[in-house]
């Protein structure tokens, strides 16, 4: 834009980034001391969804240990956590037919959702991570927490001294030229004694502080999945609240890794989802793909068919534990949940582990504020607490998991986390140093798959999926999905790789089409964008950055 315009300033003692899990619980859990100790604190949240849990999404099998932490009375309370976990089952899929359920003693032991330590009455939760942090933002709410849906933290607001101060949310009403329209309306400047960064997996802010802090010194590089969820109703007959299926092998090839998910909820609903991970070779994969025809497995039909399809979605997921985690804190701030990597792999779990680090977090910021902290110091007792938690020492304990399985594959990785629990972690570490990006073969060595055609019934095409995202972004608007270099894609992806982002996007953002001079032109559709940030993690070239884009666009899942 050309002129500087005039931000309206708003303080606060703490600024929170993101209303996700650890966001959220950080904010309650904040006031709640506030509320103790009968000390004024004000404490925002802003959410760049048109609504708290509008951009949430997982499978989700909820651990309720921290949640039993931050408010023990959730159930009066009525925390949407209505559907217990009854059984668990673990199938390899051999082919496109047969599946072999692997016996109750060899599923490793964090697999299992029954009989949970820690977990009330021995069981996790078949949940709705959406509603559960709709609930949680109603909590905050209560407590005294502002919350701010509809704003996108755009910029990190550093002093002279570069400690971070806050955030600027970004400009509304900005047209795809640049220019002011209509009812334009700068960014604000949120100042903060302490700023805390939520975003989740690929967090903007969180990146650009990884990078500028130098926060990933001595880790691996992190990796990541991209999550596939889909929601059906589906007839009584094919219904067991609490049933709990989850597997590997096909489709997925073996030099493939993932695995897919499939869990009975409440009110007749069934998710189903894939996750495939990011470290995949062959530039030819379209995730998207497997996970449409692995639902013509006849293991998950049977759940499936007869049923009818009502929400789609699809997230990165932040999957290096322990080996990639950074450090999470900086002058002025701290970085928390899925922003910094917190999710236990070995689980498929990551919601506890976010809310327990924004315990930490809150717990660390508020005796810093309550001591006459006046805010922008670098908080190390965080790491000393963190590093002390349950959280952290679950991720020490499951430090081989996703190495092992990038190593071996999928059967013999899962057969040594395996052994290496089952020996308290005595086997040799296992570290995995090549980013995700880096692994694509390029297109002469890959494999071109021949993708079954949607039937309709239980797969089905992108343009009907993103529909059921209830995304929208307004068009006359700059795109949020950057290219630093505008001829990367032609010039260099398209002859070495096909340009693996017509495949690997699971929403159709992006096309190789035909231009007006007869060449190919890389165009980009970025109103589809459901915000999951794979283009941002596996452009081969790390030529395509994702940034927020204005408040309230995006999906919008309902309970997912």
């Amino acid at each position: 834009m050309a002129e500087q315009v005039e931000r309206e300033r708003m303080d606060f003692d703490v600024v929170i980034v993101g209303a996700g899990p650890s966001g959220l619980t950080a904010a309650c859990r904040l006031m709640q001391q506030a509320n103790e100790a009968e000390r004024e604190l004000s404490v925002c949240v802003v959410e760049k969804g048109s609504e708290v849990g509008a951009h949430i999404l997982s499978g989700a099998i909820f651990e309720p240990r921290a949640l039993d932490e931050l408010f023990p009375d959730w159930g009066e309370r009525g925390a949407p956590l209505n559907t217990p976990a009854i059984r668990d089952e673990v199938y390899l899929l051999k082919d496109e037919s047969a599946a072999r359920k692997l016996p109750n003693a060899l599923v490793p032991k964090t697999m299992h959702n029954v009989g949970t330590p820690g977990a009330e009455n021995g069981r996790n939760y078949v949940i709705s991570a959406g509603n559960l942090c709709r609930w949680l933002g109603e909590q905050a709410e209560e407590l005294g927490v502002e919350v701010f849906p509809g704003f996108a933290a755009q910029e990190v607001l550093y002093d002279e001294g570069g400690t971070v101060r806050g955030i600027i949310t970004g400009d509304m009403g900005v047209g795809a030229d640049g220019e002011p329209k209509d009812g334009y309306m700068p960014g604000m400047e949120l100042r903060a004694k302490y700023t805390l960064f939520a975003e989740g997996a690929r967090g903007h802010l969180g990146k650009r502080l990884i990078e500028h802090f130098d926060l990933a010194k001595g880790r691996d590089p992190q990796h990541y999945a991209i999550g596939f969820k889909e929601l059906w109703d589906v007839p009584a007959e094919r219904h067991e609240p609490g049933l709990v299926l989850h597997g590997s092998g096909w489709p997925l090839d073996k030099e493939t890794h993932g695995g897919f998910f499939l869990y009975h909820a409440e009110n007749q609903q069934v998710v189903v989802g894939l996750i495939v991970d990011l470290a995949y070779s062959n530039p030819y994969l379209s995730p998207f793909d497997e996970f449409q025809r692995m639902k013509h497995h006849p293991l998950l039909e049977q759940y499936l068919e007869g049923g009818s399809r009502v929400a789609y979605g699809a997230r990165a997921i932040t999957k290096g534990g322990i080996n990639c985690l950074p450090k999470m804190t900086f002058p002025g701030g701290l970085l928390i949940g899925c922003d910094a990597g917190t999710l236990n792999f070995a689980k498929i779990k990551g919601l506890h582990t976010a809310m327990k680090s924004g315990l930490v977090a809150a717990e660390t910021v508020f005796e810093a504020i309550q001591g006459g902290d006046e805010g922008g110091q670098e908080l190390t007792s965080f790491t000393t607490r963190w590093e002390q938690s349950w959280a952290y020492r679950e991720l020490r304990e499951t430090a081989n998991f996703g190495p092992a399985i990038h190593k071996y594959g999928t059967v013999m990785g899962g057969a040594y986390n395996f052994i290496d629990q089952w020996l308290g972690g005595k086997l040799p570490a296992v570290r995995d140093t090549t980013p995700d990006h880096a692994k694509l073969e390029q297109a002469a060595q890959g494999r071109k798959i021949d993708y079954p055609k949607p039937d309709g019934k239980l797969s089905f095409d992108k343009p009907s999926s993103v529909f059921l995202s209830n995304t929208n972004h307004e068009e006359d608007q700059p795109s949020h999905l950057r290219l630093k270099d505008s001829a990367v894609p032609i010039r260099d992806n398209l002859p070495r790789f096909d340009e693996p982002a017509q495949r690997y996007c699971p929403v159709g953002v992006y096309e190789v089409i035909e231009g007006d001079d007869g060449q190919p032109k890389f165009q980009i559709n970025f109103q589809n964008c459901i915000h999951c940030k794979t283009c941002d993690i596996k452009d081969p070239a790390q030529n395509i950055e994702w940034v927020a884009p204005e408040g309230g666009g995006g999906p919008n899942y309902p309970n997912m």
